[in-house]
């Protein structure tokens, strides 16, 4: 079954084509015959000419970044995106979600709707719809959450998955904390799932893992792409050592979005290390596992800096506790290895039930994938999907700054000129507040 990914913005369409490089180096990397061929007909199509072309539709508001990333692509060799498969204008958004969703997106819904139903049937059967964009601009923001919503009307049955990066604290937009909550509020009740990357920990990555001394986007772009490729490629599920996982997304959502009011996705990936240390480094699989999850626990965003003191507690224990427990819990969260010996990995410490949310088993809220296959290079990797209280404190910083800036009515004018009235923003926080307490009140 096929992906079909819409890239939305300058940094959607930034981080597609290093998506697609991984995906298509991994699967033909070697004698992967059959690993290869699923992953190649999940992402790409194969016309008479014989080069894949990318299943995705490339979509800005200018053209400059869709150039870039056509050019990218056709230069790698190996893989090219379709001549006929992107849309761009001349202005773009300018920053503001308004612009993006009430004017820029319905003025160019049936063009872009057309390019998405070529894509949709050229796929044999849709897996889902990826819908890759930032939250801190105009056209990502605004424009991607109206096509968003077209997506929802159009294929109602389809799954869809938001990829969404998260603005550096420090800020790259003066109203990215209003851009953020407005994409956030409507994301929410349109998307099967949200699965968010932060800036500021891509850049940690990029800085103290790898070793980086003058980070560019490029490089921020690259971590996020290995991570997700980890996600997406094939792997087997549950105790199948046999059958590649058949509906990718499906079975991702399934495994993790089994609440409607839980919806918010990170992504963890261990090891990373700069490429040249690779060959001459081991990895064990109890030793990756045991920081896996002592991560998960502590809600650290790398391996680098775990606090080894957090610990789960138990029921009676959280019952007694006048503060709540300290550490990440979880309502569900999808482990994937890959590489070396990966049928001999002991995951068992993941099932602990102290680590979920009472109203869910362990049974039901862990989820193990498994693919003997070398990723990327790593001889053996993790990668833990979790739908948990990892990204509580960045949602309520958002909602926070963007409440701050709402109470002296800053910038409200720029919105409320393209048709974004002060309730709508009103309804947006008190949307967001509800997932906010319920992420906290996971008890």
């Amino acid at each position: 079954m096929s992906v079909v990914t819409v890239q939305l913005g300058q940094c959607g369409n930034q981080v597609g084509p290093d998506l697609f490089d991984v995906i298509c180096s991994d699967a033909h990397d070697g004698q992967r015959q059959t690993y290869g061929t699923v992953s190649c007909e999940r992402f790409f199509h194969q016309p008479a000419s014989g080069d894949l072309v990318a299943r995705a539709v490339l979509i800005d508001m200018e053209p400059k970044v869709i150039n870039q990333s056509m050019i990218k692509a056709a230069k790698s060799g190996k893989w090219r995106y379709g001549d006929a498969s992107h849309f761009s204008q001349k202005q773009g958004s300018g920053n503001n979600w308004a612009n993006g969703y009430c004017v820029h997106g319905p003025h160019h819904r049936a063009e872009v709707e057309e390019l998405v139903r070529r894509e949709v049937e050229r796929c044999d059967r849709l897996a889902g719809l990826m819908a890759m964009m930032s939250v801190a601009g105009g056209t990502g923001s605004g424009v991607g959450t109206y096509f968003t919503q077209c997506l929802r009307d159009v294929y109602p049955k389809s799954f869809i998955l938001n990829h969404l990066t998260w603005p550096y604290r420090t800020g790259e937009v003066i109203v990215q904390n209003y851009n953020a909550v407005l994409t956030l509020a409507h994301l929410y009740q349109l998307s099967d799932a949200v699965l968010v990357h932060e800036n500021d920990t891509v850049h940690k990555i990029c800085s103290q893992l790898l070793n980086i001394k003058h980070i560019s986007f490029s490089d921020v772009n690259r971590v996020i792409a290995h991570q997700l490729g980890s996600v997406l490629q094939p792997a087997f599920t549950g105790e199948s050592h046999g059958v590649y996982s058949q509906n990718p997304l499906g079975e991702l959502l399934s495994a993790l979005a089994c609440h409607p009011e839980y919806k918010l996705l990170s992504v963890s990936t261990i090891p990373h290390m700069p490429s040249s240390s690779i060959p001459y480094s081991t990895f064990h699989w109890p030793g990756l596992l045991k920081h896996m999850r002592q991560m998960l626990v502590s809600n650290s965003k790398m391996e680098e800096g775990i606090d080894w003191q957090v610990r789960p507690s138990s029921s009676v224990e959280r019952t007694r506790s006048l503060t709540g427990s300290s550490f990440n819990r979880s309502v569900a969260n999808l482990l994937i290895l890959r590489g070396k010996d990966v049928y001999c990995a002991e995951t068992g410490a993941f099932q602990d039930p102290d680590l979920y949310t009472p109203w869910l088993s362990s049974d039901e809220s862990f989820t193990l994938w498994k693919s003997p296959m070398v990723f990327n290079k790593y001889e053996k990797s993790a990668t833990l999907v979790s739908n948990s209280q990892a990204l509580l404190r960045p949602l309520d910083d958002i909602v926070r700054n963007a409440w701050n800036m709402f109470a002296s009515r800053a910038y409200i004018h720029q919105y409320s000129k393209f048709g974004i009235s002060e309730e709508d923003f009103l309804n947006s926080f008190t949307f967001l507040e509800q997932v906010i307490t319920s992420y906290n009140q996971l008890c």
